[in-house]
């Protein structure tokens, strides 16, 4: 009978060591928890400790510091790799404004001097080349600014109805050079909170996207409701090729040829609209894509 009582009291001593145990290794991995949580939600970079003696969650923590390790290692790499990038772009722009410049000069002088009409006909087709080739060295101009410059928008109060107004009466004579006609519904005055000469430049940027891909009328209307929203509808062609999720992504293009554009328009409309607490989105239906802008609606 007192074998019997010993052995029971060592089996609840066991228990309670067990029990003892478990509740340590508990607490381990609630301390583990939170120290990840720490990694994931603020801006630690401490790797995560175990004061626990066992193998089994020594290796654990282990190989999550090496994880961590891995994923810092990567994360500045790419941070590396994105200021070379900015720098590259910036330097392109600028190394090609160089001699586009003294390309459109050396036009100019020869389009003043005595040329045939089969000449005067070849130069017309170099300016209009060259033409191109600025709008694309421009929008890697502008795009590598955006980059390389700490964006404060100047916000204030902007009739946005007179402003796309304005801007679509400066575009109607190349939209009509393209065959292409442009419609705008006319609506009472919108205003919003913005900066005005980069919401300028988000609809320039917009009608020139047009200008470049549309396959036929565009139509332009303006909404007013939780947000001001500028909607740019036109048909396109090669539906198949073109990526919604990816429209807005730097360098992207469905035209694969890449002669047209630099596929950078669209996404400085993005960056600009971003920093001015706007938003962009795109839709296409059928042969129809719809890209829309937002932005921070006054109510009267």
């Amino acid at each position: 009978m007192k074998r019997l009582s010993i052995a029971i009291g060592f089996l609840i001593i066991i228990v309670l060591l067990l029990i003892l145990y478990i509740i340590v290794v508990q607490t381990q991995l609630r301390r583990i928890n939170h120290q990840l949580e720490n990694r994931l939600t603020g801006d630690t970079r401490q790797p995560v400790r175990v004061e626990l003696i066992n193998h089994e969650l020594s290796q654990l923590t282990s190989n999550i510091n090496k994880c961590f390790k891995a994923e810092e290692t990567l994360r500045l790499d790419c941070v590396r790799e994105e200021k070379q990038f900015k720098e590259l772009i910036a330097n392109i722009s600028h190394d090609l404004r160089t001699p586009l410049t003294a390309i459109r000069g050396y036009q100019q002088l020869m389009e003043k001097g005595q040329l045939t009409d089969e000449q005067r006909k070849r130069l017309g087709i170099a300016q209009k080349h060259a033409e191109q080739l600025g709008h694309l060295v421009d929008h890697f101009f502008e795009y590598s600014y955006l980059l390389n410059s700490e964006l404060k928008p100047q916000l204030e109060r902007i009739n946005l109805t007179n402003l796309v107004t304005e801007c679509l009466a400066g575009y109607v004579s190349s939209f009509e050079e393209h065959g292409l006609t442009l419609s705008f519904t006319e609506t009472p005055p919108i205003f919003i909170m913005a900066d005005k000469e980069m919401t300028f430049r988000i609809i320039q940027n917009l009608l020139r996207n047009c200008l470049t891909h549309a396959a036929g009328n565009v139509e332009v209307k303006l909404t007013a409701f939780q947000t001001a929203i500028i909607f740019i509808k036109n048909p396109v062609e090669n539906t198949s090729q073109i990526d919604i999720k990816r429209l807005f992504d730097r360098f992207y293009t469905a035209d694969k040829s890449r002669s047209k554009t630099t596929g950078l328009g669209l996404a400085i409309v993005k960056i600009l609209a971003e920093e001015m607490g706007g938003n962009v989105s795109a839709d296409l239906c059928k042969n129809q894509l719809t890209i829309q802008v937002e932005f921070q609606l006054i109510k009267n």
